[in-house]
């Protein structure tokens, strides 16, 4: 479904702290169908040996893009009493990925003899989250560390998203890493509503609610937003490299919002009938 159209495919790490299928594993799946994976890897589980000896394993597997992330807290999962680790954070994560792959060094300082591990590091950010002014800092913080891309959460306040991004270019970011935009298509108003009250750090405004709710046919005006933001911040705002399309419990959707949107597919797309 994705082949073609995508140029990586973002795999969560046990995602909201429910237990889901190995990200790496399911890397070895996607390679298979010719996919190129983007793998999570979550401080929240495993300390600094496991973290090393997952890297090490995935790299062999093919694995060449990790996102290095906090992870979810575990009292938000299936498991709300089990015990977090938290041995290292997101921006060490990110700085010992890449000590790894720059200096060929364990975490600890010893030698990594050969074969090491020359991952694309990414991390993520949170425009939307208070305190704003903090948000750029913390994504400075994360490029300092040695992350290479960056994928931001969702975007529907575009307003606020455009001054993130003008700070970001005036520090000079955007030249020092890759700033995907995240956009994630609606399926119903109440969708929208429960990412509006429910979720922290993320702002929809009322207007797109009020626009989902009184849409004839909610999923393709889903699209249409999402597009609609593609198409502006292309347009409007400076400092983005690309798109992360976060198509919750919708894949099939990305394909037309690629289409439609005029992003570039991969030469071996095939034709995909958008109605």
């Amino acid at each position: 479904m994705l082949k073609g159209y995508v140029d990586a495919a973002n795999i969560t790490d046990c995602q909201t702290a429910v237990v889901r299928l190995s990200s790496i594993c399911a890397g070895v799946h996607i390679i298979r169908e010719g996919v190129e994976p983007v793998i999570q890897m979550t401080c929240r589980d495993r300390n600094r040996i496991a973290i090393q000896s997952d890297l090490l394993g995935a790299y062999s597997l093919g694995m060449r893009n990790i996102l290095c992330l906090s992870g979810d807290h575990q009292v938000f999962g299936n498991h709300p009493t089990a015990r977090n680790v938290y041995d290292v954070d997101s921006i060490q994560l990110v700085n010992l990925v890449r000590r790894m792959k720059d200096d060929k060094l364990f975490f600890s300082g010893e030698a990594i003899k050969e074969h090491e591990p020359k991952f694309f590091v990414g991390a993520v950010a949170n425009p939307f989250a208070d305190p704003f002014e903090y948000r750029v800092d913390r994504l400075e913080k994360k490029i300092n560390a040695g992350a290479e891309f960056i994928q931001t959460q969702s975007i529907y306040d575009l307003e606020r998203f455009s001054r993130f991004m003008e700070s970001c270019v005036e520090r000079g970011l955007h030249e020092r890493a890759y700033i995907l935009a995240g956009v994630t298509p609606l399926k119903s108003w109440r969708a929208a509503r429960y990412l509006q009250t429910n979720v922290p750090g993320m702002i929809v405004p009322d207007e797109i609610v009020e626009r989902m709710k009184n849409a004839g046919n909610p999923q393709e005006e889903g699209i249409n937003i999402c597009i609609e933001q593609i198409k502006y911040i292309t347009e409007q705002i400076k400092g983005v490299s690309g798109f992360h399309i976060i198509a919750i419990s919708w894949p099939e959707a990305v394909p037309v919002i690629v289409r439609r949107a005029g992003l570039n597919c991969k030469p071996d797309a095939l034709p995909l009938n958008d109605n």
